[in-house]
């Protein structure tokens, strides 16, 4: 079978490898889908050598079927289809004892520190493994995992139905961060910079505003009377972004640090203190975030179909990297892990 690998350098290199039959309590995954998202490239440009091991196998965003069981395995059948919660704690830390396993003080992320999803055969524990709709197609299906994403980050704001939210960011976690608070009765506004992101996020019913041609603080206090939101979502990565996920937050708000921010950004903490504001941060997600996302993509209540963009084989996953990276009109990029032309 072929897999994507990371050696180091950027161009990731397809290559062959054998299929790892499962072990006791393991079961091996014909991969359909793995989906390319921010981490892995983070991964691509070595910010996380210091967890890659070498000639990595990249991905936690999948969907698949089951292709054989191991010994000892009773709940998973072959041909079940199935995505991957992608997370492995120690169970023994204070953070595990406290029931926080999602935030493991030795957390394993599968498609980070252990081999992922773009390979045409992934053999993974049992208890990874998510069950998916028999009617739910798999490419959509890859799109469980950031929507689980999403699911956790609106979960620990707080954030009521009624309530208004700013979304910093609209790629494809920011806009199923609005989509997922839209369903539980909340409204959103989404603030995006690039034009192609814009007409995808209006035309799934958001609200949006492009921050480089709109006061967003005049806006924000205009549409909620000067009070200012409950929540802010920070999924931009940017400094600015840091500062106007401040700035939109009313009496009491809290900013809700999503994206990855590799170095350190200034927060006004003067304004945390006048406001008494929190910041609040966000990490993957728990088994119950993830159940609950793949009803939201199993009944549509997320776009997951709509912000596919791309599909490509294994063998164009680093012009799939690229093409992400450029802002080209691009939001989520599936690679087909059975097709390795």
């Amino acid at each position: 079978m072929r897999a994507a690998v990371y050696t180091g350098d950027p161009t990731l290199i397809v290559e062959d490898r054998d299929r790892v039959p499962p072990g006791p309590g393991e079961v091996e995954i014909e991969v359909a889908y793995a989906g390319i998202c921010g981490t892995d490239l983070h991964i691509r440009h070595g910010a996380m050598d210091h967890r890659v091991p070498a000639r990595a196998v990249l991905g936690h965003e999948s969907s698949g079927r089951i292709a054989s069981v191991g010994e000892g395995v009773t709940n998973r059948q072959v041909g079940d289809p199935v995505t991957v919660m992608p997370l492995r704690w120690c169970g023994i830390c204070a953070a595990c004892r406290a029931g926080h396993t999602h935030v493991c003080q030795t957390l394993k992320v599968i498609g980070v520190d252990i081999p992922g999803a773009m390979q045409g055969s992934w053999t993974v524990p049992e208890d990874v493994v998510v069950g998916l709709p028999a009617d739910l197609p798999l490419d959509v299906a890859a799109l469980v995992e950031p929507t689980a994403v999403a699911v956790h980050d609106v979960r620990r704001s707080g954030l009521a139905a009624g309530e208004k939210a700013v979304v910093v960011g609209g790629g494809p976690i920011g806009v199923l961060i609005a989509r997922v608070a839209q369903a539980q009765g909340s409204e959103v506004v989404l603030l995006e910079l690039d034009p192609h992101r814009q007409a995808t996020a209006e035309g799934l019913g958001l609200t949006v505003v492009d921050p480089s041609r709109t006061d967003v603080a005049a806006y924000v206090a205009d549409w909620t009377s000067g009070a200012g939101v409950p929540v802010s979502f920070e999924v931009s990565g940017a400094p600015a972004g840091v500062r106007t996920a401040t700035d939109v937050l009313g009496v009491r708000g809290a900013m809700v640090v999503v994206a990855i921010h590799s170095e350190p950004r200034l927060v006004d903490l003067n304004q945390v203190f006048l406001r008494e504001l929190s910041v609040l941060g966000t990490r993957v997600y728990t088994r119950d975030d993830f159940e609950y996302a793949v009803r939201l993509v199993a009944d549509r209540q997320v776009p997951a179909k709509e912000l596919i963009s791309r599909v490509v084989p294994l063998s164009g996953a680093s012009a799939a990297f690229d093409a992400l990276e450029s802002g080209g009109g691009v939001m989520k990029v599936l690679i087909d892990c059975q097709d390795a032309s």
